[in-house]
This record gives structure tokens, sequence and C-alpha cells, in this order.
């Protein structure tokens, strides 16, 4: 009998070991007893690592995780990983797949435009993406974003397009809106972002708004915002925004429709 019971409480005890390191397993507690080198890390890629990584990454896009400065050390591999991925330009050709069918169903596709429609896209990743920097750098947001060198290689205006972008910045010109162009860059890198934008096959926008020396003193939403206040005074329907960052589409005036690209590489608020 006792033999018995002794049995019972160790299989219990190893069953609920068990669902506590299926369950509650976290990368806090693994690395208490992993060293914290780049070694270290990369040994704990297991299933539970992955499940973590792509769990936080998946919690920034759904922005339940904001303010973040970094990504998390032991995920920078995971983040690299999507964002050069087959399965990233899938999600990006989904996202412009939505867009499309949006179109269909809205404004000039079932009435002749008055040229006060209106359609907004930010730049850096979304018409213009920053991997090529990240690749370089070798950091895919595990360091603070240095600012300095990040508007240098802006400068250097050699940024591919964000894929499938180009198809559908071009449908939706070709569609009667009015494209205005909101980014956070600074007013300064107005020639190197307008030769950027024309070489990866943009042009024909209504109007490139950048940041000057009074936007800086605002937060980049509140910027994007208050653009979005300008147009809507100036009389234009504004159906859609197009983003890689929340700041896109916080603050009012709401637009009619958002669509966000995937981007856990930084925040920007």
């Amino acid at each position: 009998m006792a033999r018995s019971l002794l049995l019972s409480l160790t299989l219990a005890v190893l069953f609920m070991t068990g669902m506590v390191s299926a369950r509650d397993w976290n990368i806090l507690n693994q690395l208490k007893t992993t060293k914290t080198s780049h070694i270290g890390v990369t040994s704990l890629k297991g299933p539970n690592l992955n499940g973590y990584c792509e769990s936080w990454r998946v919690n920034v896009e759904l922005h339940n995780i904001r303010d973040f400065t970094v990504v998390p050390q032991e995920c920078v591999w995971s983040v690299e990983k999507y964002m050069t991925s087959a399965q990233y330009e899938y999600d990006v050709e989904r996202a412009v797949d939505e867009a499309v069918l949006y179109l269909g169903k809205h404004c000039c596709g079932d009435k002749k435009c008055d040229g006060m429609d209106a359609w907004i896209f930010d730049i850096d990743d979304t018409l213009l993406s920053t991997i090529p920097y990240h690749k370089s750098n070798g950091c895919f947001g595990g360091e603070q974003l240095n600012t300095t060198k990040f508007e240098e290689w802006q400068g250097w205006g050699k940024a591919p397009a964000v894929p499938y972008m180009v198809k559908l910045y071009h449908e939706i010109r070709e569609r009667g809106f009015k494209i205005f162009l909101v980014s956070s860059r600074k007013e300064y890198l107005r020639s190197a972002t307008v030769e950027n934008l024309i070489e990866a096959g943009y042009h024909g926008w209504s109007n490139l708004l950048l940041r000057g020396e009074a936007d800086e003193k605002k937060s980049v939403s509140q910027y994007k915002a208050d653009v979005r206040t300008w147009l809507t005074s100036l009389g234009y329907r504004v159906w859609g925004v197009m983003g890689a960052q929340w700041n896109s589409f916080a603050g009012c005036p709401v637009p009619k429709r958002t669509f966000k690209l995937p981007n856990s590489i930084y925040y920007v608020a």
C-alpha cells in the first residue's frame, strides 16, 4: 500500500512538472541557467524559444507590445529570420490584396472621382525597404537605432521597393486617388527621398510631406495626425492609410480604413 502510494505521488509530481515546463515556460527562467552570450542564446533555439519569440513579434504587430527601444536579445535572430523570409513577403502580399479588394468596393470604382479622394502612404518599410540597412549593420532591432547612421543611409537613396507595393501604388493612383506621402523623415532628406522613390518605381504623387523643424518638436503620431487634419480641412476624403508603424494611424481624424504592414524591428511612437 505504501509503495503504491509513493509511486502515485511520484507520477503526480512528474506530471505536474511536465505541465509547468510546457505551459509556463519563460525565457527569463531559462536565461538564469544559460550564458547570455550569442552562443548561449543560440543554443536555446528550440520549440519553446521559437514560440516565445513568435509570440513577441505577433504582439508587436497587434500593438499589444508598445514603446520598446530594442528587440529582446534572445529574439533578434527570430525577427531577422522573419523579416528576410518568404513569409514576410506573403504577409505584405496579403495586405496588398486586401487593399485592392477594398478599392474595388469603394470610391472611384463605382463613380467618377472629383479629385478629392486621397490615399496616404508612409515611406520607410511601406514603400521603401530598410531591410538592407539592418542587414549591413547586423542588428535587426537588437540595438537602439542609430539615427545618425540611419539618416546617412537614407541619404544614399538606395533603398529598394517593398515587395508588391509599386503595383499597389500605381493601381491606387490610376483609380483617380490623390496620393500623399507622409513620412517622419527630416526635410533635409527631400532630394534623396524623391530620387530614391523614382528609382524604385514610384512617381505621380500629389505631395510629399516630411518633417520640418517645427514638426520635430511633435511626436511622430501627432505630426501625422496633424497632416490628416490639414488634408481634411482642404476637403479631401482620406479613404486609406498604409504604414508599417502604428503611428501612421493614431489620433484624429481617423481614416476610413488602415492597412498595417509587418515590421517588428523598431517602434516609433
